[in-house]
Formats: C-alpha cells, structure tokens, sequence
C-alpha cells in the first residue's frame, strides 16, 4: 500500500494571493468591456446599414412608380410621400443651348433629379438623363 501524504503546509504553495485573483479579475473585467464596446459597435453599424438599404429601397420604389412613363413625363417638380419618407422628382432641360432651333432632331435629354428623404434626415439624391420627345412647337 501506497503512504497517504498530507497537503503541503507552506503558505507559499497552499494557493492563490490576494493578489493574484484581483489581476485575474481585472483581466476578465477589462475583456468582457472590449467584447460589449465590440457588440455595440457592431450593432450601431448593423442599424445605419438597414436604414441605408430602407432609404434606397425607398429611392427605386419612387423611381419605379413616381416617374410617370416617358410619354407622360414633363418638365416641373412633383412631390409625395411614401411611408416615412418624403420625395420630390425634378425634370429639367439639361445644361443649356441642347436644342437647336431648325433642326429636326426628334429627342432632347432631361435632367430628372429624384430626392428621397427620411424621418431621420438621411438624403438619396439620384440624377439620370431620359430622352424626351420633343415638343412640336
């Protein structure tokens, strides 16, 4: 049979200090803050971007029922909202001098502007050129 030895009474070896385990407190304190400031970060960033895709989704749904067809289209400003989002959409002639008095030139382009806003102020602001027909003046 084995002797049973008796645990050693030296208070060097008998554990941790005080010390020691405040350290490793700390130490645990200190990673769990990095973690939480990580998540929060995290969370903020996954909140702007919805909104962003919100706020663009909201930008094609304008373009796509807003815009009346190319036939119908004319120049001047129209506005409305769309849940919680404001728009207007402006058709103007683009740049200055595109049409030419005499010519027989069946299209001219038209700057449309189409501006979607938000409750909370973010802005989308989309320009493209559509060909018009010309008006038979």
């Amino acid at each position: 049979m084995l002797p049973v030895t008796s645990p050693p009474t030296d208070g060097r070896e008998a554990g941790f200090t005080i010390i020691e385990v405040l350290i490793a407190l700390a130490l645990v304190a200190v990673s769990l803050v990095a973690i939480g400031s990580l998540m929060a970060t995290n969370a903020r960033g996954v909140r702007s971007l919805e909104s962003h895709v919100a706020l663009m989704q909201a930008a094609r749904s304008v373009m796509t029922a807003g815009i009346p067809p190319r036939g119908e289209l004319q120049p001047g400003t129209s506005a409305g909202k769309t849940d919680d989002y404001r728009w207007t959409v402006e058709v103007s002639p683009l740049g200055g001098g595109w049409t030419v008095p005499d010519s027989d030139v069946a299209w001219i382009p038209e700057l449309v502007r189409v501006r979607v806003i938000s409750a909370g102020g973010a802005v989308s602001d989309i320009r493209t050129v559509r060909l018009m027909p010309r008006s038979s003046k």
